[in-house]
């Protein structure tokens, strides 16, 4: 790869009121010692707390930070898309502001850029300060999607990358709304490499990813990258209908060569409890399925920008 003309710096930001000053310093002694121009552009996703008046007062402090105000929380995959496309970057990085992205990484990204390599991602060795619980969830859940999906997304990677223009680009031709940043760019393919790093715990604050955000993530990641689901629910109906005409016909048997009646009342009752279960599976993953098509047909913008700011504020 050619020096970059520009590196960018994207960081989603909600809520972090207690870390930004912390992340502000360590990137900032990053980026003082990198041979290339940079900036930083700061999403701020709808913050309630005052993680928009800090940035601000970076805007204010540092022409290379950049702000994007969007209008409501839309979400980090949203948040980390607005960041992706206002970087004007050769060049352009992501990571979170809680720390557990470590900046100091940054120099290492860029110099495996440099070898030729269009996304270099980081690539977690081990996971500080989560539970096992959490890093069990997260192991089957990355077994899983590349399982259904058969893209070979990265096990134990976030959104923690590097990415070249032509990646971002390509990003961007992708406007889908339910958003997993990670898939789409393994999906894209072009020469990726990892970066090993032990990911340390949130720097201060709380994880903004409860299990209530984590479930919905994944099932976004499932529906998105797969109809495997659907496949699934004509096979397994396939099988309850052979096993229904068998039925049938050993009914029929009983009842007119042997000349009894089945036996089996509680076995009927737990079919049909079954046999409702499953249809009522079904028309949840249709539902999902169906859901999703109704909101991408509606083409509605991914997100609303508020305001930009930069040396002077920009209004939307």
């Amino acid at each position: 790869m050619s020096e970059p003309a520009l590196l960018s710096v994207v960081v989603p930001v909600y809520n972090e009121e207690d870390v930004l000053a912390l992340m502000r310093e360590r990137l900032d002694h990053v980026l003082s010692k990198l041979d290339v121009a940079a900036e930083v552009v700061l999403v701020d996703d709808g913050s309630r707390d005052r993680s928009q008046e800090l940035m601000r007062s970076f805007v204010t402090a540092d022409p290379r930070y950049r702000l994007v105000v969007l209008s409501r929380n839309y979400g980090h995959q949203v948040a980390l898309t607005a960041g992706v496309d206002h970087a004007q970057g050769d060049a352009v990085v992501v990571l979170d502001a809680d720390l557990q992205d470590p900046p100091e990484l940054i120099p290492e990204m860029l110099a495996k850029w440099r070898k030729g390599y269009h996304v270099v991602y980081g690539e977690r060795a081990a996971r500080q300060g989560e539970s096992l619980a959490k890093q069990k969830t997260a192991d089957w859940f990355y077994a899983l999607i590349r399982l259904l999906s058969g893209v070979d997304i990265p096990r134990n990677v976030g959104d923690f990358r590097l990415m070249d223009r032509k990646v971002v680009d390509a990003l961007r031709r992708m406007p889908e709304r339910s958003r997993f940043v990670r898939g789409l760019i393994a999906w894209a393919g072009f020469r990726q490499t990892p970066i090993m790093f032990e990911r340390p715990p949130r720097a201060a604050g709380v994880t903004k990813y409860p299990w209530r955000k984590m479930s919905r993530f994944a099932l976004d990641a499932v529906f998105a990258f797969s109809v495997v689901p659907l496949r699934l629910a004509t096979g397994l109906g396939l099988l309850v209908t052979v096993v229904a005409v068998v039925e049938i016909l050993r009914t029929l048997y009983y009842r007119f060569v042997v000349g009894g009646i089945v036996p089996g009342f509680s076995a009927i009752f737990i079919a049909v409890l079954v046999l409702g279960g499953f249809n009522l599976i079904f028309l949840g993953i249709l539902g999902e399925y169906i859901g999703r098509l109704y909101v991408e047909a509606k083409a509605r913008p991914l997100y609303f920008i508020q305001e930009l700011v930069s040396g002077v504020d920009e209004r939307v």
